[in-house]
């Protein structure tokens, strides 16, 4: 596996991994190299131009924010969301930026930060252009936000980490054949491969570290009210939500536990939309499906410790690194099937893992999980990170559950295999029109007035 569970799950801000946060570390990365060759004394001033789904749909996601933000030294895992807006209206105000928050240089955002809506760049769908002008030249750099706030420039592939991990496994077959022949479970193979980068402790603690990550999330989207930020004027409702499901009645409702699934996932999506901290996972736009599911896990199930968060995060991160690898997490790249549908398998994984299933049918539930998300797009209505998004998160958070449930109910024998439906996903991802990639040109983007 190349990629870490680190990097799967990092900490960052809404509404989204590709479009704010990628658009962030972009820009603080172009203005850190311009330090690094000692040219950002000279810079006299920058543009900033972004592409495809980022230009189409960047107002409504804050990608013109993130690229303020990052311009001035700001990274997703730091910045301050309560701080954000009043930052980036002081660059509005004054009509100047410091960069990395050293160099002032003039700076109009309406005309040095260009969203353009109909030109796309050939490497990838979320493209971005950073220009700056010196005293002794122009330097220009080419980057791409992949999905998951993970960006890379122009001519480079996404780091492949060089370390030499004991179990690698770039399939779903390559990774049950590790579990076979040492008689490990996932979450032991992929705990081996992150021990190899990291010691033990450290593995364990960070995790957990994510997972109070998560649980702060949704105690914040839990006590907030009122409405999101947009034209669309969309009610919270996890806290009026929280608060009918704390004054039950105390009734045997069958379906009852479900409600609170919802609830930990609306949670978390409806503090993204409104630009909070929340974990990527491994997506802003599908963060709230896997905090739902451990919150499932770590209430409704009995014996339920901090060792089965663990187990449950590494397993869903080696699904999560298999979903990146073969196909995509990037909505703008195949649509929602790569987000909501990712999370989805990733949680279904992690929760067969705890409740004991055996490596064949912790590779099951990922491939229910992810098969009957096949074909979901990505239609953000007026380009926002709410509707569908918000309750997507919380049907699928409960499917991944039933998914899990499927699996272990039977033996771990299947005829779809988890590859062959992530192979299905990119196919599908590349047939599927842009209007449906994270573009707000189709889909109820198109048929929802927002007003």
């Amino acid at each position: 596996m190349s990629i870490s569970a680190f990097d799967l799950f990092s900490v960052g801000i809404g509404p989204s991994s590709s479009h704010t946060n990628g658009p962030m570390i972009a820009a603080r990365r172009f203005v850190v190299e311009l330090d690094e060759a000692g040219l950002l004394a000279g810079v006299r001033s920058v543009r900033v131009e972004l592409f495809g789904s980022l230009g189409a749909t960047g107002r409504g996601h804050g990608s013109d924010k993130a690229v303020l933000l990052g311009l001035l030294g700001e990274h997703p895992g730091t910045v301050d969301p309560d701080v954000v807006d009043g930052q980036v209206r002081r660059v509005h105000d004054s009509g100047r930026i410091e960069l990395l928050g050293a160099r002032g240089i003039d700076f109009d955002p309406g005309s040095d930060l260009v969203l353009h809506r109909d030109r796309s760049l050939p490497g990838h769908p979320n493209g971005l252009v950073f220009t700056a002008w010196a005293e002794d030249g122009v330097s220009e750099r080419t980057f791409y936000s992949v999905g998951g706030g993970f960006v890379v420039a122009d001519g480079e592939t996404p780091a492949q980490g060089g370390e030499v991990l004991p179990h690698p496994f770039a399939t779903a077959d390559e990774l049950i054949g590790w579990c076979r022949r040492t008689g490990s479970s996932i979450s032991d193979v992929v705990l081996a491969n992150e021990t190899a980068r990291r010691p033990e402790p450290e593995v364990r603690q960070g995790l957990l570290e994510i997972w109070s990550a998560m649980r702060d999330c949704v105690r914040r989207g839990c006590e907030r009210d009122g409405e999101l930020p947009g034209a669309l004027r969309v009610p919270r409702r996890a806290a009026r939500l929280r608060t009918r499901l704390d004054q039950g009645d105390g009734s045997a409702d069958p379906l009852g536990v479900q409600d609170w699934v919802s609830l930990y996932a609306l949670a978390v999506n409806e503090e993204n939309a409104a630009g909070g901290r929340v974990v990527t996972a491994p997506t802003n736009g599908a963060a709230g499906i896997i905090p739902a599911v451990l919150h499932y896990y770590t209430r409704f199930v009995p014996g339920a410790d901090e060792d089965g968060v663990i187990r449950f995060l590494l397993t869903a991160a080696a699904v999560g690194s298999l979903c990146k690898q073969a196909a995509s997490i990037s909505g703008a790249e195949v649509g929602c099937q790569g987000e909501v549908g990712s999370a989805c398998s990733m949680a279904a994984a992690g929760l067969a893992e705890v409740l004991g299933g055996t490596p064949e049918q912790v590779e099951n539930a990922a491939e229910i999980g992810m098969e009957h998300h096949l074909g979901l797009t990505c239609d953000p209505v007026g380009g926002l990170v709410q509707i569908p998004c918000i309750e997507r998160n919380a049907v699928a958070a409960n499917t991944a559950i039933m998914a899990a449930r499927i699996a272990l109910n039977d033996e771990g024998t299947h005829v779809v295999s988890l590859d062959t439906v992530l192979k299905t996903m990119r196919e599908t991802g590349a047939d599927m029109s842009h209007r449906y990639k994270e573009t707000a040109l189709g889909g109820l983007a198109l048929n929802v007035v927002a007003c």
